[in-house]
């Protein structure tokens, strides 16, 4: 069906104008004196700042056509006072076919690079302006502007709009900024089955010829990537029970594997903390959550109408703990933003950081105080802070504040820094001043700034308005100096006593900065089987030593902790009687923190190259099997698969690497068995058991569960599970594994069945198999959606398939500066990561260094990605040695 205009365009204007190509004409480039800035896909911090200087009081009128077809047409109605009519003014539309432009009134001819539309400033008026853009467009297939996905199960079309960082204008014409605040009225005619989804609840749906025309009224005011349009025949769950009316949509074939009460129940739970944390009520009337395909990321904060990455929360089984704990915290993360990134919002894309940083604190904060997973901070601190501290610890570190010089840039430092590293430091300046003045300081800024945009320095001013002290030396020390300090306990005991107790401060000589924060210090004593804290201290510790007083006098410990509790952003060395009484009776300390923290130095000492990966790992098989803490199993069974993927790298199929596989399998095997009853933990253990699954037993007991020759007692092999199996198989090229996943993929013909099929395709230790995915990830004009390309990139080369991965390494590498030119951001976000070649060899080192030398172009998240897998290759060397040196 071809795509008819909108309504509100006069047919005799439309007919009046010719058809305006996708570039403007020789004519109109040659015509302008001087571009009204760079000829490029982004939109530099530069350009953005001086179009806001001159722009105000915005207001959009949107209406747009949907029929399900590859293409969408739309008008956008754009109002804003101009103070400055004296220069063009540019608007940003992407990869348009622009049909009318008409500015205040008046036809204009387009000039248009497929960017943004320069104005003349001939069209303009100082003071209010009316500019109508009326286009069609290709439908999105990579996850951003409005996306289209035809469902593979029943042939249904849907669409989402995701604008973060700055991709509205792959929707409707815009200033793509985010201190360029407006509000939106939406127009919508799409077909009657159809849903229309938005920041506003909809006034009107009445029936037309097309289907049903959707009216929304005007938003409160929103950056543009705050807003957003989703539709499509989703299906739809209500629930009004809660101060504010809740809907959740996803697609009609997934809608059996979605659990409406528990969104209900963890969405009316946040709402109701947030309301009463902050002093300021929800402001969007309205709360939708909508479930979509193909998302790029976790979730979209998007105001009143929140996208979740619907692969992440579907269960074709009963939830287990873990995952009802990380849709409650995905939820709270995202509604913390619904105050802190929607109403207060950046000025510009170098206080991204801030949005993130805030929202993983306060929805940490959340899920632990009004959710019944009270070890969310556990949690936090065994997957973001990790995360964090393995970025901070890199070479291409960072600080949590950088420059974005251009849009292409918003993204570039968008990792667990940003996410993990600032929530901690959020945490430390809570400790520091104190629960209720960081409360005060945090609802004073969301008063004073609510519908406008906000620096830094607006918010650590409401924080230390409030705490009545200058924050500015601990801005510089923890937001605008990159790396991550160590702290050791210095201590020595007479007569059974503590005489004197020091903490050391360290700091790398790449990152010498050394910082104050508040921390706890303890002191524990072994009881038995078991270790009991003896003494407790809080001190606020600077500089490189730092007297404990409050420790001296207690009895000389068998262990000590100086971060106990987990108050601070810092790595702890153990001094040397604590490292063994950690090695030698972890599952002697009842406090679970304290023991998943000793777990962590002990992985630490591992990637160190201080404590030799065999000596962790029959650590693990003594202590793993006698762990009862849900969430801290996770953790440890964590480590035990990062373990299989170092001797994976290492010693892939010697004597030791056999021997310990084996070990493990077993103990993972038992585990499964011995937590009959136990669902949460028996599905765990299981998992870890197919993820280390790779000698012909195993791969025959695997084979016989799918068949039913074999089973766990209390374990049901649900969907998920069935393609688990199924790409191990194919991983490891068991007999009549490709007939097992063509029979599958008939039986499953969901989407996330498609994706689980071509995983374990690409997987395949086939040369043939690598050399084609490698063909189609390398072609820019597939047709292939994104998401099955991410999916095969992250597919091709396990750590196991070393031989097969060496075959394209020199040509991975070489086509590096091309990908990177020509394919984009979030083509390299995922290339970058899966596919340039690491290894475990002084010569795969040596490669690396040599294209870190020669490749100095790179775009900086490409590079970055490059000497991360450097150094990550150097430390698995490291690691090699100290297995070796033993």
């Amino acid at each position: 069906m071809k795509t008819r205009l909108p309504r509100l365009i006069p047919l005799a204007a439309a007919l009046a104008l010719s058809l305006s190509t996708f570039c403007s004409s020789a004519a109109a480039a040659s015509s302008a004196a001087a571009p009204a800035r760079a000829e490029n896909a982004f939109l530099s911090q530069t350009d953005a700042a001086a179009r806001a200087a001159r722009v105000s009081n915005v207001a959009y009128q949107l209406d747009f056509v949907l029929n399900g077809t590859p293409t969408f047409s739309g008008t956008t109605t754009l109002r804003f006072d101009l103070n400055d009519a004296s220069t063009p003014l540019t608007v940003d539309l992407d990869k348009a076919t622009i049909k009318l432009l008409t500015v205040n009134g008046k036809p204009v001819t387009p000039q248009y690079n497929g960017w943004f539309i320069t104005l003349p400033a001939t069209s303009l008026a100082k003071g209010r302006n009316t500019v109508v853009v009326a286009y069609e467009r290709p439908h999105s297939t990579n996850g951003e502007g409005l996306h289209r996905m035809v469902d593979p199960v029943d042939g249904r079309v849907y669409t989402y709009s995701h604008f973060e960082p700055a991709a509205a204008h792959q929707m409707f014409a815009v200033f793509d900024q985010p201190d360029l605040k407006a509000t939106y009225q939406l127009n919508v005619i799409a077909p009657a089955d159809w849903e229309v989804i938005s920041s506003t609840r909809e006034a009107n749906v009445a029936p037309c010829t097309e289907g049903r025309r959707w009216t929304f009224p005007t938003t409160k005011k929103l950056s543009p990537y705050n807003f957003s349009m989703h539709a499509g025949p989703y299906k739809k769950w209500e629930d009004n029970s809660g101060k504010y009316p809740m809907r959740l949509f996803a697609r009609q074939s997934v809608a059996s594997q979605i659990r409406p009460s528990e969104w209900f129940k963890y969405t009316k739970a946040g709402l109701n903390f947030f309301d009463e944390y902050f002093g300021v009520p929800y402001q969007f009337g309205k709360y939708d959550q909508v479930l979509v395909p193909d998302f790029l990321y976790g979730a979209m904060e998007n105001a009143g109408a929140i996208t979740f990455a619907e692969r992440g929360f579907m269960y074709k089984a009963e939830m287990t703990a873990e995952q009802r704990a990380r849709l409650a915290g995905v939820i709270m993360h995202e509604m913390a933003h619904q105050w802190f990134g929607d109403l207060v919002t950046m000025q510009w894309w170098n206080g991204l950081w801030l949005n993130e940083s805030f929202a993983s604190f306060m929805g940490t904060l959340a899920t632990a105080e009004s959710t019944e997973f009270k070890d969310a901070w556990r949690a936090f601190y065994s997957q973001g802070k990790q995360a964090a501290y393995e970025q901070d610890s890199r070479s291409t570190t960072h600080p949590i504040e950088v420059p974005v010089p251009s849009t292409q840039n918003a993204f570039d430092n968008i990792d667990a820094i940003t996410y993990s590293k600032g929530a901690s430091t959020l945490v430390q300046l809570r400790h520091l001043l104190g629960e209720d003045v960081f409360r005060k300081g945090v609802h004073n800024y969301l008063v004073k700034y609510q519908y406008r945009n906000a620096k830094l320095d607006d918010f650590i001013g409401s924080l230390g308005e409030a705490a009545h002290r200058d924050l500015s030396g601990w801005t510089r020390e923890w937001l605008y100096q990159p790396g991550v300090d160590t702290i050791a306990a210095e201590y020595a005991c007479q007569a059974g006593k503590i005489a004197s107790f020091h903490l050391k401060q360290s700091a790398p000589s790449a990152f010498p900065t050394l910082r104050e924060q508040r921390v706890q210090v303890a002191a524990l004593r072994r009881d038995g089987d078991a270790y009991k804290v003896d003494r407790k201290v809080a001190i606020t510790y600077k500089g490189a030593d730092t007297a404990v007083p409050g420790m001296v006098g207690a009895s000389c410990p068998d262990l000590v902790y100086p971060n106990y509790d987990d108050w601070g952003y810092v790595k702890v060395q153990l001094d040397g009687r604590s490292f063994d009484s950690a090695r030698q009776h972890l599952a002697g300390v009842p406090d679970p923190l304290l023991r998943a923290m000793l777990w962590q130095g002990l992985w630490d000492g591992v990637r160190e190259a201080k404590l030799p990966l065999n000596d962790f790992i029959s650590t693990v098989l003594a202590n793993a099997p006698k762990e009862k803490d849900y969430t801290l199993l996770g953790d440890v069974l964590g480590k035990v698969a990062a373990s299989k993927h170092y001797l994976d790298q290492i010693e892939p199929g010697s004597a030791y690497d056999r021997q310990a596989t084996r070990q493990l399998a077993d103990m993972a095997w038992n585990g499964a068995q011995a937590a009959k009853g136990d669902d949460n933990f028996q599905r765990r253990w299981f998992t870890t058991y197919i993820g280390l699954a790779s000698e012909r037993p195993d791969l025959d007991r695997l084979a016989g569960l799918l068949d039913g020759r074999e089973k766990v007692d209390g374990l049901a092999i649900n969907q998920d599970l069935r393609w688990a199996i199924i790409q191990r198989l194919n991983r490891f090229d068991y007999p009549g594994a490709n007939a097992l996943l063509e029979a599958e993929q008939a039986r499953d013909k969901s989407d996330t069945g498609q994706a689980a099929a071509l995983a374990a395709t690409v997987v395949r230790p086939d040369p043939a198999v690598k050399r084609q995915w490698l063909d189609t990830v390398f072609d820019l004009q597939t047709k292939l959606p994104f998401s099955k390309l991410r999916t095969a990139m992250g597919s091709l080369y396990p750590s196991e398939q070393g031989r097969l991965a060496e075959q394209s390494a020199d040509q991975r590498l070489a086509k590096l500066p091309e990908l990177d030119k020509a394919a984009g951001p979030v083509y390299m976000r995922s290339y970058g990561p899966s596919l340039i070649p690491g290894g475990c060899t002084p010569d795969d080192v040596q490669r690396l260094q040599a294209a870190g030398g020669k490749l100095t172009d790179l775009s900086a998240g490409t590079r970055r990605a490059l000497l991360d897998t450097l150094q990550e290759s150097q430390r698995c060397v490291a690691i090699r040695q100290a297995m070796t040196a033993r």
